[in-house]
């Protein structure tokens, strides 16, 4: 599972022209299902989601998590984020879960973050989404489950 998180000051998913969903100041994440992902891996993204300090203290200094800000996450189902180029320009999608997977797993993913007190709104899983964000910093940052130890 790979997450791409991005500190923001809002953010927003539409989908033909509607809003479905939104945050204010928080971390939009983009989030990719492999094929061979499940619980653990459910647990170790999310759990890294809840504890990842990317948000600034009195200080300046990157030592505050989203529960700490009173901030939300916008999660976001990104399937392109498996995609593999080693053999040619056109990326291949072979290592993404089929919709079903991705589907389950991202949901509890959600379910996850929002049972351990984060405020989460997501995107459609499956649509055409447009996703709009002012990116705080930049903060970007890449979660990938298989790199826990």
């Amino acid at each position: 599972m790979k997450a791409l998180v991005q500190r923001v000051g809002r953010a927003r998913v539409t989908v033909g022209g509607e809003t479905v969903g939104e945050i204010g100041a928080g971390m939009l994440v983009l989030l990719g299902v492999a094929a061979e992902d499940g619980e653990g891996d459910v647990d170790y993204i999310a759990g890294k989601l809840a504890r990842l300090r990317i948000f600034d203290d009195g200080r300046g200094r990157m030592n505050l998590d989203i529960s700490q800000t009173g901030g939300g996450i916008l999660l976001v189902s990104q399937f392109t984020l498996l995609g593999e180029t080693r053999r040619g320009n056109r990326p291949g999608f072979t290592a993404a879960a089929e919709p079903r997977q991705a589907a389950s797993l991202y949901r509890r993913v959600a379910d996850r973050l929002s049972s351990g007190g984060v405020p989460v709104s997501t995107g459609e899983f499956g649509a055409m989404m447009s996703v709009e964000l002012v990116n705080e910093g930049p903060v970007t940052i890449m979660l990938d489950s298989r790199d826990r130890s």
